[in-house]
C-alpha cells in the first residue's frame, strides 16, 4: 500500500475536514513560525493568505513538494514566484456567490442611495426623494468564471441586460479586444477578473472616460486592476459613481483620499467574509486534493 500524500495544512479546521480524505495525510503548520520537521516530506503546501514571503520562503525547505494550493480564487501574490516543477491550485468555486451577493448589494444600495439615507437618519432627518433603480440597466461583467456567471445569475432577476468580458472568447462573451466599444453602453461596470500583468491597471483614465455620465464602477476583483489616481478624479468631479471591496494600496491607510471620496461605496475587502465561508472553502480544497492523489491534476489548476 502506497504512504498517504502528507499534505501542510494552516489551520486546524483545515486538518479536521482534510482528516477525511481518502490518501491525505494532513500536517499543522504555522506560516509564522518554523516547519514542523516533518514537513520534509510534504507534498503539497495549503498557503494562507498573509505571510507570503514567509511561506515562499519555507517551500525552499520542502524538497518534495509538488504542488501549492491556496484558499483563495486570486493567485497573484504566487503567480512566478514558485520553485520549479510546483503546480498551483486555487479555491475556484469557494468565493463565487458570496462576492457576487456584495457586488449586487453594492449595486443597489448605491442606485438606491441607501449611504445618504443612513447618513440623514443618523442626523434625525425624514427627508424623502426618488432615487435610482438597477432595474432595467446595463451591467457589463468583466470576467466570465466563477465570479462572473454567480453575479450574472443574480443580476437577471432584477430585471438587468448583462454582457459579459472574458480573456478568451466563447459563445455569448466578449474579448478584452471588445471592451473599449462596450463602456459607452452600459450603466455599470464590474471588475471581476483575475489579476495578472497584462490586467494591472486596466481601468484607468482613458476606460474611466469611455463609461457614460452617471455611470458606477464596482471592483470585487483586485486593488490594482483600478489606477486609483483616475478614479480619485472621476468621483471627485461627480461624473462616475464607484463600489470597491478592493483597493490599491491595500489596506487602505489612514488619511487616503479615497476615505473621503465623494459618490463611493467602500468596504475593506470582505465579499467573500460570509457565514459558512470555511466550510465551502474546505470542501473545495478537499475535492481539489483527491483529484490530486487520484490523477495528480486538480481541477483548479493555474497558468
Amino acid at each position: 500500500m502506497s504512504r498517504p500524500v502528507l499534505v501542510l495544512v494552516p489551520t486546524d479546521g483545515g486538518v479536521t475536514a482534510l482528516s477525511a480524505v481518502p490518501g491525505i495525510e494532513p500536517l499543522r503548520y504555522d506560516p509564522d513560525a518554523p516547519l514542523p520537521a516533518a514537513a520534509r516530506e510534504a507534498e503539497v503546501l495549503v498557503v494562507a493568505g498573509l505571510a507570503v514571503q514567509r511561506q515562499l520562503d519555507a517551500m525552499r525547505e520542502l524538497p518534495k513538494l509538488r504542488l501549492v494550493q491556496t484558499i483563495s480564487a486570486g493567485t497573484d501574490q504566487w503567480h512566478g514566484r514558485l520553485p520549479a516543477g510546483v503546480a498551483l491550485s486555487n479555491a475556484r468555486g469557494a468565493h463565487g456567490g458570496s462576492t457576487a451577493e456584495w457586488a449586487v448589494g453594492a449595486l443597489l444600495a448605491l442606485y438606491r442611495e441607501i449611504p445618504q439615507f443612513l447618513t440623514d437618519a443618523a442626523a434625525g432627518r425624514w427627508e424623502q426623494r426618488q432615487t435610482g433603480t438597477l432595474a432595467g440597466r446595463r451591467v457589463l461583467i468583466l470576467g466570465a468564471g466563477d465570479l462572473g456567471t454567480a453575479l450574472r445569475r443574480r443580476l437577471e432577476p432584477f430585471e438587468t441586460e448583462v454582457s459579459m468580458v472574458a480573456r478568451r472568447a466563447r459563445p455569448g462573451v466578449h474579448t478584452l479586444d471588445e471592451v473599449a466599444d462596450l463602456l459607452p453602453h452600459h450603466d455599470a461596470v464590474v471588475v471581476m477578473l483575475p489579476l495578472t500583468d497584462e490586467l494591472r491597471g486596466l481601468v484607468d483614465a482613458v476606460f474611466l472616460a469611455r463609461m457614460p455620465d452617471g455611470a458606477i464602477l464596482v471592483n470585487a476583483a483586485r486593488g490594482p486592476h483600478v489606477v486609483t489616481s483616475a478614479l480619485l478624479a472621476e468621483l471627485e468631479s461627480g461624473r462616475l459613481r464607484a463600489a470597491l471591496d478592493v483597493t490599491d494600496p491595500e489596506p487602505l491607510p489612514p488619511g487616503h483620499p479615497l476615505w473621503r471620496a465623494p459618490g463611493l461605496l467602500l468596504t475593506p475587502h470582505v465579499g467573500g467574509m460570509t457565514t459558512g465561508v470555511s466550510q465551502r472553502i474546505w470542501s473545495v480544497i478537499a475535492r481539489q486534493l483527491d483529484q490530486y492523489v487520484r490523477d495528480g491534476r486538480p481541477e483548479n489548476l493555474v497558468g
